[in-house]
């Protein structure tokens, strides 16, 4: 049971996702570490054909992702994609995995 703006909710609270660390890989693919401490492979390549992406087509572009607020973005911010979205469609991987993990 928690207290939010005068308003007494049952449940716990919910963390705010977050992500800390963030890589680009090969065909469109991100490692992504986020603040629950875990780490997710996203393929982000179905969403290319969205108008909002297209930009990122570009492999310069693409890998020119970065975090600013906790949030993957390119394109000097105009670009983003909220991290619970990117943790809904991540792969969890371990750290084997992702050294083996082919790197633009």
């Amino acid at each position: 049971m928690y207290e939010l703006n005068g308003i007494v909710y049952a449940d716990n609270p919910t963390p705010v996702l977050t992500v800390k660390y963030v890589r680009p890989l090969d065909n469109y693919k991100l490692f992504i570490r986020f603040s629950t401490g875990e780490e997710k492979e996203v393929d982000i390549s179905s969403l290319l054909d969205e108008s909002a992406f297209r930009f990122l087509r570009d492999l310069n572009s693409f890998k020119d992702v970065y975090i600013d607020y906790g949030t993957v973005v390119w394109h000097n911010g105009t670009i983003d994609i909220a991290p619970e979205y990117l943790y809904s469609i991540g792969i969890p991987i371990t750290k084997s995995e992702y050294s083996l993990s082919a790197r633009i």
